[in-house]
């Protein structure tokens, strides 16, 4: 059983945007009342698909040797986009931060990762019984 194969970099990259994702919408939450702050958003999703690509649909074919080989990249050069908001409602000061809307960003990024973690030890847990059991 390999310890470092596709999944658990997958899970690991994943907990590692989450906490970026929670940083970044604490900064909006904290700035919330400052004139002119651009509320900030973070993706990962589609990138970590990509790197992923499980069924080999995301990737683009290189059938000739010329072509670029552009598909999903890996792990070593995953990279989340981060953006301003564009769905921010301006307010009189400039600020485009909906606390609201950031604090349920919040709670789901919160449980989004608590999932992760727990399926990390799951992992961890059953290489630990795969290699207890081959004695």
């Amino acid at each position: 059983m390999n310890v470092d194969d596709k999944t658990f970099r997958a899970l690991t990259t994943s907990l590692k945007f989450r906490e970026m994702r929670q940083e970044i919408t604490g900064s909006n939450i904290a700035n919330a009342q400052t004139p002119g702050y651009k509320s900030m958003k973070l993706d990962f999703e589609e990138a970590l698909a990509r790197a992923t690509d499980v069924d080999g649909t995301l990737k683009m074919g290189a059938t000739d040797e010329q072509h670029f080989n552009v598909g999903g990249g890996g792990f070593n050069n995953l990279e989340p986009e981060v953006y301003e908001d564009p769905n921010g409602v301006i307010s009189e000061s400039g600020n485009t931060v909906d606390v609201e809307a950031e604090m349920a960003r919040m709670a789901e990024n919160k449980i989004m990762y608590d999932t992760t973690v727990q399926l990390i030890n799951k992992k961890l847990g059953l290489m630990k019984y795969v290699i207890n059991n081959e004695k």
